[in-house]
């Protein structure tokens, strides 16, 4: 547990710091770098010194074979007293100094003397531990060899040449110990490894430093231009200097203000138009109730009146119910652009919150002679604004009243633990491709010929979305030519909460098997107003 956790912190540290990133890279590459170099190092290092003792050490064989054959070339091995003489000749060569006549010397070194397992008795004189078969019997066959061996944990070079006697020859053997080498490479990787680790911290400390004076800005410059995003819109970049990072920070400071000030003017033309919207209605109000109420007086007196001045009165008060529902769609919309829409909500059925939605525009179903089929289960509660909700609902029906063709149109209630939801599906005109995400544009229609029983201002379905979103709830719409088309209303159960699914598929399910694959209970959908698309692929997906 420990372990993920401090894996987990590692990653995060790892993704949002860029100077870690740029001081773990460094040493990386610096500790492969400072390797490499190391190991190429040492190996000529000890190339080296092992190739000049090599050097010297024959060099000094060959001087020794000189000053051995020189003492022994009148003594015979056989005869007797020869071992004797042997160990003389021995310690006369150990002994000499290494300053005689500039002899070359590689170090210290053992020597041993013998007549080898040859024809006669061997006589040898000194240590022969380190001597192999095979370097003794490439010196009796008369050539210089050298071999490494280890001779009491000491890595040890055995040079071995003939010397010629009287007698048969004898073979010489010098012993040079590599102790001093080794002790000196040890010295050397030391001191590689040590100055490998220095340097190592100083390309650390030197990439921080440099990246820091790099990340700093940056970080700085990202906070700022946080604040900026969260509505800030004074904050500016400090700028110091004359280089690229002060050159940057004057730009954005210039891309800022430019910002600002459309924002502002933005601002202060969306509450120019928003209070003009909201004047103009509440100043037609009063023409408009005298208009309505002369109009009233002659519908009630229309039967009196000549057939053209009776149809005129007619379509005078079908328009001005049509005015009056647009003048409140346009007060309705001017106080939810300004934000001071409120919500009361209350913990309700939905069914008869849906049921009073039908109900009221029922009357202009029955004349368009539309079925409405409802499919409203009890027991769904939530809280929700009971007027709002039943506008939202009272939209959608109406809306598929209007593009059904008279055919069915279906309204379905459910409800799960956390969210409710309505679908009003009608098997019209459908919507071609893209229009799914236009239908709740404000004043935009799928077909503009098309007569409307509802009387609507086009901004039926606008108001909706803006009433779904003050709910914290969905509003989708989905579409296909020659099937229909279905919206979806998905609110929370509870005031606040946050939807992640809905109870009802917002696609319905294809009659032919074979042609697509039906969307399960519970449709993770996204937020709100957002198509889905009409790809059967997207269920199995979310399947």
């Amino acid at each position: 547990m420990l372990f993920s956790e401090v894996q987990a912190a590692a990653l995060t540290a790892w993704r949002r710091s860029l100077q870690l990133r740029v001081v773990v890279s460094t040493l990386a590459l610096s500790l492969a770098v400072v390797l490499v170099l190391g190991l190429v190092l040492q190996t000529q290092i000890a190339d080296r010194l092992i190739q000049a003792k090599f050097d010297a050490a024959v060099l000094q064989a060959e001087s020794a074979r000189v000053v051995s054959e020189r003492d022994l070339s009148g003594v015979d091995p056989d005869r007797e007293g020869a071992q004797g003489t042997l160990n003389n000749a021995l310690d006369r060569l150990t002994n000499q100094s290494s300053a005689e006549a500039g002899a070359p010397t590689a170090g210290e070194f053992r020597a041993a003397l013998t007549t080898g397992a040859g024809s006669g008795p061997e006589i040898s004189a000194g240590d022969l531990d380190a001597i192999t078969n095979e370097q003794a019997q490439a010196v009796a066959s008369g050539a210089l060899t050298t071999q490494y061996a280890t001779v009491d944990g000491i890595p040890t070079l055995v040079v071995g040449q003939p010397v010629r006697t009287a007698g048969r020859e004898l073979q010489l053997y010098l012993m040079f110990p590599l102790d001093a080498e080794q002790r000196t490479l040890g010295l050397i990787q030391s001191t590689l490894i040590v100055g490998g680790l220095v340097l190592l911290l100083l390309l650390a400390g030197i990439a921080s430093l440099v990246t820091r004076q790099v990340v700093r800005p940056v970080k700085q410059a990202a906070e700022v231009a946080e604040r900026f995003a969260e509505g800030h819109l004074d904050e500016r970049m400090p700028v110091h200097g004359e280089d690229e990072v002060a050159r940057l920070f004057e730009s954005y400071n210039e891309m800022a203000g430019s910002i600002q000030t459309q924002i502002r003017q933005l601002e202060e033309f969306g509450a120019l138009q928003r209070r003009f919207t909201s004047d103009v209605s509440h100043e037609l109000r009063t023409p408009l109730t005298t208009v309505r109420m002369a109009a009233d007086i002659l519908y009630a007196s229309r039967d009196e009146l000549l057939p053209a001045l009776r149809r005129s009165s007619e379509l005078l008060v079908t328009e001005l119910d049509r005015f009056e529902t647009l003048l409140g769609d346009l007060l309705e919309i001017s106080r939810l652009d300004a934000g001071v829409a409120e919500l009361g909500t209350e913990r309700l059925d939905m069914r008869h919150v849906v049921s009073r939605a039908v109900e009221a525009v029922r009357g202009v179903a029955e004349e368009s002679g539309t079925p409405l089929v409802l499919d409203l289960p009890g027991d769904v509660y939530a809280e929700v604004d009971s007027r709002r909700v039943e506008r939202i609902v009272r939209n959608l029906v109406a809306n598929a009243i209007d593009h059904g063709e008279g055919r069915p149109v279906h309204v379905s209630l459910a409800g799960d633990d956390h969210a409710v939801a309505v679908v009003v599906r009608d098997h019209g005109v459908g919507l071609r491709p893209g229009e799914a995400g236009l239908v709740f544009n404000r004043f935009w229609r799928a077909e503009e010929s098309r007569a409307r029983r509802s009387g609507g201002s086009g901004l039926g379905l606008s108001i909706s979305l803006e009433d779904a979103r003050l709910h914290g709830g969905w509003l989708q719409a989905w579409g296909e030519v020659g099937r229909g088309s279905a919206f979806r209303l998905t609110l929370p159960r509870t005031e606040g909460d946050l939807l992640e699914s809905s109870p009802l598929p917002l696609q319905p399910e294809r009659a032919d098997p074979e042609e697509g694959h039906p969307l399960p209970a519970s449709v993770p959908t996204p937020p709100w107003g957002t198509p889905i698309p009409e790809l059967p692929e997207m269920a199995e997906e979310e399947r």
